[in-house]
């Protein structure tokens, strides 16, 4: 709490974003300008989208495949885990809206690497455009994460190149907010897909034109 209203205090137009899946923490962030309430755990508290309403606040929802909080996934298994991942994400977001949540408040998250495995979150990469489709913002935290690792077989200190690719692919197919930790070099990969899609000017353009 004395950390985020410290942010708050200096930063009085910053975002701030609290990750956490207990409803007393989030209720107590959100009274000193926490502003996002990141369930990453997606709704083990049930009274934290009540909390997140209470507030005004922004709430992600995410898809955790039923695990408990700070826990492993071991021999996880679905049918289809993109349809699971629609299903409870838009569950959670349905409960979300009902306790006050404005709805264009409410982001979605995949949850890669939350009760998954490599192929599970490799997947659920892959069709990120049905989650897309649902119209909420859909949250990607892809940093360091274990899947990646795996793909590449690379230790946490050199999975930022992995990283950056996964962010390309996922902002492309329709992930619009990015949890991580190389801030420049997201930016950078962001502002390159957009550019590339059209949405974005190039910021100098002399090449062939002077």
């Amino acid at each position: 709490m004395p950390f985020v209203r410290s942010v708050r205090d200096r930063h009085p137009d910053l975002v701030i974003s609290v990750d956490t899946w207990r409803a007393a923490v989030a209720d107590a962030c959100l009274d000193v300008g926490a502003d996002v309430v990141n369930d990453a755990w997606g709704g083990v508290d049930p009274e934290i989208c009540a909390v997140a309403g209470a507030h005004g606040a922004a709430i992600v929802c995410t898809h955790a495949g039923g695990q408990q909080p700070r826990t492993r996934p071991h021999r996880i298994g679905y049918d289809d885990v993109m349809v699971d991942v629609v299903a409870t994400t838009t569950a959670l977001a349905e409960r979300a809206i009902a306790a006050g949540v404005p709805r264009a408040s409410v982001l979605l998250d995949p949850g890669h690497d939350f009760g998954k495995n490599t192929y599970h979150s490799l997947e659920v990469t892959r069709r990120l455009p049905e989650l897309a489709a649902l119209g909420f913002p859909v949250l990607a935290s892809l940093s360091n994460k274990d899947f990646v690792g795996e793909s590449l077989d690379r230790a946490v200190p050199d999975r930022l190149v992995g990283t950056l690719a996964t962010t390309a692919v996922a902002a492309w197919l329709g992930a619009q907010v990015f949890r991580v930790h190389n801030v420049r070099e997201t930016r950078d990969v962001l502002d390159m897909v957009a550019t590339i899609r059209g949405d974005r000017r190039p910021a100098v353009a002399r090449r062939g034109l002077a």
